[in-house]
């Protein structure tokens, strides 16, 4: 079997995202060689996507799953992004609609205050400018939540702040 496949299998049975390095660890190769394999495993149709906390695969359906709109600056992003993961909610996505390109999304998966600090570290790190600022703060996440009632929560928290999109 070639690393490729051996790479699919620890992806798939595992319950958290691994990293790159990790997966390097463990081959014996470099992060970039499995960067490579990643993109070429891609390439090929396997839905593998990038976390803050390394590689998922996106091989099963997602039950309860929700879209909600919000609107709020930069500063507010870590205080929108605690409020949903403080009430059971995990972040799959952020979603804008660019006037040029479309729609724009961009892969979270953020189901914890860890994740989210290190998605804010990430941000900062890089001096990189969220999704939402290219549309005036207002964007859309898909939440992945254990019930309606959590889902209700997460929606009644957010309007309470002002973050809500009515």
């Amino acid at each position: 079997m070639d690393r490729k496949e051996e790479i699919i299998k620890v992806i798939s049975k595992s319950e958290k995202p691994i990293s790159a390095s990790k997966l390097a660890g463990q081959f014996g190769v470099s992060r970039q060689i499995i960067v490579g394999d990643i993109a070429l495993l891609r390439a090929k149709g396997y839905k593998i996507t990038a976390t803050p906390r390394g590689y998922i695969l996106d091989n099963m359906q997602l039950k309860n799953t929700y879209t909600i709109a919000v609107k709020h600056n930069s500063d507010q992003m870590g205080d929108e992004m605690y409020t949903i993961v403080d009430l059971g909610g995990y972040i799959i996505d952020v979603i804008v609609e660019h006037p040029v390109y479309g729609q724009l999304i961009g892969d979270l998966h953020v189901s914890s205050r860890y994740d989210v600090d290190q998605f804010l570290k990430k941000v900062e790190k890089n001096n990189a400018s969220p999704l939402s600022q290219l549309t005036h703060g207002i964007h859309l996440h898909t939440l992945q939540c254990n019930s309606d009632e959590v889902y209700h929560r997460i929606e009644k928290a957010l309007d309470e702040k002002g973050y809500l999109l009515k």
